[in-house]
């Protein structure tokens, strides 16, 4: 299963119910690049670029699309790679929808998000604006996170996994 969605709707916090609750393992893409890299993810953007953090992230996905057979969070701009898309094709991916809102309350005005710096609320909504669409093409269902707690949706979640 691979959970996809912007920044704020709880990918890597739901994965961890999932992945427990199905007894298997959760990876989160971020912290899989900050461990092979050294380093945190802004400080890639910071020190590198985003193309070279794209390039780190596109080879992690697929790596783990290949080799992972439990519960996978991807970064919310994974989606934004062609190759990471069409890889994604024949997984069970779910899209985690959170609103505007929410997001920002949960990703915080001071936060240490690359993309998200200077004007949060207005960053936030340009690229859940631009992503929504991709998301919505990778997903064969949509959670939605908003004014739910993470039991509540990570329920909507393993029910989408087929008994047996």
């Amino acid at each position: 299963m691979v959970l996809v969605g912007p920044p704020g709707a709880g990918k890597t916090t739901v994965g961890s119910l999932v992945a427990a609750r199905l007894g298997t393992s959760l990876r989160d893409t971020d912290a899989m690049i900050e461990a092979a890299a050294g380093t945190r993810v802004a400080d890639i953007f910071v020190d590198f670029g985003e193309a070279h953090f794209r390039r780190l992230e596109r080879q992690v996905v697929l790596s783990c699309l290949a080799e992972h057979g439990g519960v996978l969070a991807l970064g919310g701009g994974a989606v934004t790679d062609a190759e990471v898309r069409a890889a994604l094709a024949g997984h069970r991916t779910v899209f985690l929808d959170v609103g505007l809102a929410e997001a920002v309350r949960r990703v915080g005005l001071g936060g240490v998000r690359p993309l998200l710096l200077g004007n949060v609320r207005g960053q936030l909504k340009a690229l859940m604006d631009a992503r929504r669409p991709l998301y919505e093409e990778v997903a064969a269902h949509l959670v939605a996170t908003d004014r739910r707690g993470v039991e509540d949706v990570a329920d909507d979640v393993t029910g989408l996994v087929p008994p047996g």
